[in-house]
């Protein structure tokens, strides 16, 4: 089984950092979750980098290709992209990048 990622990267003001971060671990990230076609989420943040970088990047793993072509159009994604524009009104975050990359190779030491 190739299993395929959706890469998004997104920048918050940082007077909402600490709200933001709570809200995506605890309400968006659950919600994408309950669909059973992925497989994990896992988060990080910038460490360095130029100025205007993202500073959050979310690898979501989907179990395969179908499984990620068919999340936008499933439930639980319009239910968590729903709640997100309602959280979010303000606009104080920014998707700075999003894309979908396949398993080519998994290499361990």
């Amino acid at each position: 089984m190739t299993t395929v990622m959706n890469m998004v990267m997104v920048d918050c003001r940082t007077e909402v950092d600490e709200k933001y971060n709570e809200w995506y671990n605890k309400v968006h990230i659950p919600k994408c979750l309950e669909y059973d076609g992925m497989l994990r989420a896992t988060r990080y943040r910038l460490l360095k980098g130029p100025l205007g970088h993202a500073r959050y990047l979310t690898l979501y793993e989907f179990k395969d290709q179908n499984a990620m072509d068919a999340f936008p159009n499933s439930p639980e994604c319009k239910a968590a992209t729903q709640e997100m524009r309602e959280t979010w009104r303000d606009k104080d975050f920014e998707i700075k990048l999003a894309a979908q990359y396949e398993t080519i190779g998994v290499f361990e030491r």
